[in-house]
């Protein structure tokens, strides 16, 4: 495994050693051992998720104000622009963004520690999205920051007006939400 710091350094671009022969391929998603040495971090993962979505599907940015979480993301079918927002107050990238674009193709993961908005496009006809979290999903914390907000100037790569939760369409700016 192989990791790589974005212009955010605690946000890290994993790649996994795959062993590949016209078989197809194998390679280790997730060692905690490892997990550890490259991001620093022993972390108890808690929570699987598994989505599946449609092209130009925009979820996100999500985030938990109380029990925050941190992430580990990837893509087994399709392709993604992962998208991640500094809402951390106290840090010098505060309010800065870092995209990278996750697939089945080429593999990587992205480790988002807390105290990050997290959400992702949908680049190809249908994308699968897996992701581990450090605490459970509490609905009454989660907060949605607006994916448009004008002052975050996120270009994410989509063809046409974004398919949107209610709950998304709804999300507040970072000036109007609240912070770590």
């Amino acid at each position: 495994m192989k990791a790589t710091r974005t212009a955010i350094p605690d946000l890290l671009i994993i790649e996994p050693k795959v062993f590949g022969d016209d078989r197809g391929f194998f390679f280790e998603s997730f060692n905690r051992r490892k997990f550890a040495e490259l991001t620093g971090c022993d972390v108890d993962f808690v929570q699987d998720n598994h989505s599946r979505s449609a092209k130009n599907v925009l979820r996100g940015l999500h985030y938990q104000i109380q029990h925050p979480q941190g992430k580990l993301v990837r893509v087994v079918q399709g392709a993604v622009l992962d998208v991640v927002v500094d809402i951390r107050r106290s840090s010098p990238t505060f309010g800065r963004h870092a995209a990278v674009e996750l697939s089945a193709e080429n593999k990587r993961m992205l480790w988002i520690p807390e105290g990050f908005a997290h959400g992702f496009a949908v680049l190809s006809d249908t994308a699968e999205f897996l992701y581990k979290t450090t605490d459970y999903w509490y609905p009454e914390h989660e907060r949605c920051l607006r994916w448009d907000d004008p002052a975050l100037a996120i270009d994410w790569r989509l063809q046409a007006a974004p398919a949107l939760s209610a709950k998304d369409a709804q999300g507040k700016t970072l000036a109007e939400t609240e912070l770590f």
